[in-house]
């Protein structure tokens, strides 16, 4: 069976913990799935404990990421890995709802390019974690949604499903942290195309130790904070961000004066 949704499960030396993420969600996944773990070494204590649940359940694959190091790229080679017209990212570390994976895969299928699970829309909430961090994506997510109309009040928020045609069109250019939603959310702003949200309440992680880092990551969440803002794209002028700059032409004067 083909699969509806590819859920990118991006880890980091998860260990044992992985074992009750993955039962969680393969018990609330009711859509024909396929649930990517994207590692970046062989050595991760992450893979033993995924191979033993694959075993006995097909939907699940463990990946070797081959993109670089960081969630950024574990992300950009989930989604590249995708079979499904839709994938939806999410954590590893039990802060995600699980039983929402249907719901935004849902959304996308009826026509939106970013479902989002927002925490700051009303009947969301946000349980825990570093208020400095609290603060600042709840006043980037509320001024992006009320000034530049990105179409949900979380734009910062990884747990997001997205149309994969839409990801592979307008490229990822993010390498680092998790500012992948926000740069995606960003581009379907530039472009007009649909953005939805659902409510969602999120925890803080409950077992391991979170590898984000605010300091770091802070200037990718800006630096598509402030591109969200601009005028309307064209997918051609998207496009030509992508297109590496052509090599500049080898001056002449040497044999000129040779």
């Amino acid at each position: 069976m083909n699969p509806r949704v590819s859920v990118i499960v991006p880890v980091y030396n998860e260990g044992e913990a992985i074992v009750r993420c993955l039962e969680r969600m393969l018990r609330e996944l009711l859509l024909p799935a396929e649930v990517l773990i994207v590692h970046d070494m062989p050595e991760d204590s992450t893979v033993p404990y995924v191979a033993q649940i694959a075993r006995t359940d097909p939907r699940v694959r463990s990946v070797l990421n081959t993109y670089g190091r960081g969630p950024a790229n574990a992300i950009r080679f989930g989604i590249d890995a995708a079979l499904a017209p839709v994938a939806v990212v999410t954590m590893a570390d039990g802060c995600d709802d699980p039983r929402q994976i249907d719901e935004l895969a849902r959304l996308v299928d009826r026509g939106v390019v970013v479902a989002a699970a927002s925490r700051y829309m009303p009947g969301g909430q946000q349980v825990g974690g570093p208020r400095l961090k609290r603060m600042m994506s709840r006043w980037a997510g509320r001024s992006l949604y009320t000034l530049a109309r990105v179409g949900t009040r979380d734009a910062t928020n990884s747990f997001k499903a997205y149309d994969t045609a839409f990801v592979r069109e307008v490229g990822i250019e993010s390498r680092t942290g998790f500012e992948i939603g926000l740069e995606l959310t960003a581009k379907a702003t530039r472009l007009r195309l649909p953005v939805a949200e659902i409510p969602t309440i999120w925890l803080d992680r409950p077992l391991g130790e979170s590898h984000f880092d605010l300091g770091r990551f802070l200037p990718g969440y800006l630096r598509w904070y402030l591109f969200a803002y601009g005028r309307r794209l064209s997918p051609e002028k998207l496009a030509a961000r992508l297109r590496p700059a052509p090599a500049p032409a080898r001056s002449t004067e040497y044999e000129k004066t040779a």
